[in-house]
């Protein structure tokens, strides 16, 4: 099955997930900083259509290519914020679930550096691109081509 199939097939589900990240948007969450969530959980799920997908948007916003070329290694990498590297961590914790106490740290680490409503919008972000790497690993997705001026 493909990303288009799905699309038209399931129709309300596409439009209400895809209507998890524009409410994520439109409540003023940083763009840029959602996409890296987006690609550090799509590496983390082994999801090689989100992976493309939101590399060509981050492409896009002009984010520092260094930022999703070292996103498998950004604790060591000294380049993401504050904010950036308390949402990777929070990502990284939400998106495994295996180890609560981790994932106390890694909230502790993101309420010192987000509002209590920018947490909400993060988690939401973070429970939508988990579930759209569900999807798209468990039906198939092929990545979609690579924007203009993007490595293949």
């Amino acid at each position: 099955m493909d990303f288009q199939t799905f699309t038209k097939s399931a129709s309300d589900v596409y439009a209400a997930l895809s209507g998890v990240s524009k409410a994520v948007e439109a409540a003023g969450m940083d763009k840029a900083l959602t996409e890296l969530l987006k690609l550090r959980v799509s590496q983390i799920n082994g999801c090689a259509f989100c992976l493309q997908f939101h590399l060509n948007i981050a492409r896009k916003l002009d984010i520092d290519p260094r930022k999703f070329d070292l996103l498998a290694g950004w604790r060591d990498a000294g380049i993401y914020t504050a904010r950036e590297a308390a949402a990777l961590g929070w990502a990284e914790a939400l998106t495994s679930m295996n180890d609560p106490a981790a994932r106390d740290v890694a909230f502790a680490t993101a309420r010192t550096v987000f509002s209590e409503q920018e947490l909400m919008l993060l988690a939401a972000a973070i429970a939508s691109i988990n579930a759209w790497n569900r999807i798209a690993v468990g039906l198939h997705f092929a990545p979609p081509p690579a924007s203009p001026g993007g490595r293949p």
